[in-house]
């Protein structure tokens, strides 16, 4: 059983920067690839980011364009995700999701369901 608790989410002015972190908790945390989504409000939720158990393939949505970057310390059972320039449009709230299949989680098709998802931590962009 793994639990992930997003935190770092807060009120920002746009063109700041903020880290969002999710720590798990369970002896196998390490095993899962790990990934950020995001729910805009009145919107679907929508992919981030990704990044492999090892912590050493990272992906990105689209969208992302270099303004974003995921990271992973296994030691500490956490992973981060900093945005860089933010944006009215980034605001949102940002879940973290673990999965066992890197390849799943990476293609995240269709009705895509994480193995585990925290509840979420809303980051707010002022213009």
């Amino acid at each position: 059983q793994v639990q992930l608790v997003e935190s770092g989410g807060r009120f920002v002015q746009a063109g700041d920067s903020l880290t969002l972190s999710c720590t798990g908790s369970g002896p196998t945390f390490s095993n899962y690839a790990m990934g950020w989504f995001r729910r805009a409000p009145g919107k679907e939720r929508e992919y981030v980011a990704a990044i492999s158990w090892s912590g050493t393939s990272q992906y990105y949505a689209d969208f992302v364009k270099g303004r974003f970057t995921i990271s992973k310390k296994n030691a500490q059972n956490t992973i981060y995700l900093e945005i860089n320039s933010l944006k009215p449009e980034d605001t949102a709230v940002y879940f973290c999701a673990a999965d066992y299949s890197e390849i799943r989680l990476v293609r995240h098709s269709g009705d895509y369901e994480a193995d585990y998802w925290g509840k979420g931590t809303l980051v707010t962009v002022s213009p």
